[in-house]
């Protein structure tokens, strides 16, 4: 058993909850096996195709993950290790929240509050868009007139 593996106390109380081995392809990995690698990537970090080989074939502790988060089972062991842990002690309920403050950078404060000036070759865009798009003033006018024309 390795370094944070089940114990054995622990795996009589999570053994009832998980499903019944499966039939499709053979047999699957023993399930205290495949609980120790989901545990390992989780603790370490480590990509799914550097597990141990001591938790079986990657691709089998992967899929049976992804079975078990779809169907609730984590959900399930969670449930029961909290309830372990409460138990024990091991587990504290209160609830922290950090308040600490934080000070912007002295170069976020008072910044300019007007838009910047385009670059000199794109004034004519500028001054373009400043008295508005022709394009859009035409469609307007002409919205206008039919507005005015169906109310009569």
């Amino acid at each position: 058993m390795g370094r944070g593996d089940l114990t054995d106390a622990e795996w009589e109380r999570l053994a009832p909850l998980l499903p019944a081995d499966g039939t499709r392809g053979g047999r699957w990995n023993d399930h205290r096996t495949v609980i120790n690698g989901v545990l390992y990537r989780i603790r370490t970090g480590v990509p799914w195709r550097d597990l141990p080989e001591r938790y079986g074939c990657w691709v089998t502790v992967y899929k049976q993950h992804r079975r078990w988060r779809a169907d609730g089972t984590w959900e399930r062991l969670l449930t029961e290790m909290q309830a372990i842990a409460d138990e024990a002690g091991r587990l504290d309920w209160d609830v922290a929240v950090d308040s600490t403050p934080l000070r912007a950078h002295r170069h976020a404060a008072g910044a300019p509050r007007q838009a910047p000036h385009p670059p000199a070759g794109q004034q004519e865009e500028a001054v373009r868009t400043k008295r508005g798009d022709p394009i859009r003033a035409g469609l307007r006018a002409r919205l206008a007139e039919v507005v005015k024309a169906a109310s009569a």
